[in-house]
């Protein structure tokens, strides 16, 4: 099976601090109002159907497998509060559902979900999923344990606060491995997404890996529509930037996340303000 899942994090109106983690770091992938507006409206232009829920994919629906077009997912890291007070009316006004991976020692700290928010998102029919329980820095750096531990202690907090079972999740920061999905499948997790920019579905450790498409502050308005769209184009060169991040990472180290915010400050293709 195959899926192209788009990866988006907080959304906001004048200042970036609205909703989750405040940080450059974290700034860099938070949409303006306007620009998630922008994104959702090309999808919606390239693509007649609703994205699919995570369901499908656990259970490799060959109906939808079978389809002509590779199926969409919408996906929200780090449990911001803006999933409730903007991404799910605007999703839901199209008629479409999204998955929103919490970060649940955060729960009802300034700027996150509350758990009203997440009880009433799920009633409201979106996914609801683990983000690790502490958004610890290079997850797949952990011992083995704690990162069973992030995942059966998120699972355990989500489904105290719905009432029902969560066994979806996703991987804060981007730092997957073998290790990170043998705990996920430990701890209970059945479909675990990545942040590698590929539509093919794989399978480790009990779990059903999907790749994520990431929208970043800054991006063209037009890039989810290009992503969602029959053309191969835009998610080639989104694959071929992730490996090339992936060698430069390593050798930056500590540096990597200063130069990748000076060229987001500064490069051609920044089409929004800078807080």
């Amino acid at each position: 099976m195959r899926a192209i899942s788009l990866l988006f994090h907080d959304v906001f109106l004048d200042d970036p601090a609205e909703s989750g983690f405040v940080s450059a770091a974290a700034d860099r992938y938070k949409l303006t109002v306007a620009d998630f507006d922008a994104q959702l409206d090309g999808v919606a232009a390239a693509r007649q159907e609703p994205p699919i829920l995570a369901g499908a994919i656990e259970h490799r629906d060959h109906r939808i497998a079978s389809a002509w077009i590779t199926p969409f997912v919408i996906t929200v890291d780090d449990g911001g509060e803006s999933y409730y007070t903007t991404v799910a009316e605007r999703l839901e006004q199209r008629g479409w559902r999204g998955h929103c991976f919490v970060t649940t020692d955060f729960v009802g700290e300034r700027g996150f979900l509350s758990r009203s928010q997440i009880r009433e998102l799920a009633g409201r029919g979106h996914v609801i999923g683990s983000h690790s329980a502490s958004h610890p820095a290079r997850f797949n750096t952990l011992p083995f344990h704690r990162i069973a531990t992030e995942w059966a202690r998120s699972r355990a907090a989500l489904e105290d606060i719905i009432g029902q079972r969560v066994d979806v999740g996703s991987v804060p920061g981007g730092y997957y491995s073998s290790v990170v999905a043998r705990a996920a499948g430990e701890a209970g997790i059945r479909v675990l997404f990545t942040s590698e920019p590929i539509t093919r579905v794989g399978t480790s450790s009990g779990c059903e890996l999907v790749g994520r498409f990431t929208i970043r502050r800054g991006d063209a308005h037009d890039l989810a529509r290009r992503l969602v769209s029959a053309s191969s184009g835009a998610r080639l060169r989104a694959w071929a930037s992730w490996n090339a991040k992936g060698l430069v990472r390593p050798l930056l180290g500590r540096s990597y996340t200063s130069i990748a915010d000076w060229l987001m400050a500064t490069g051609p293709g920044n089409r929004v303000s800078q807080p």
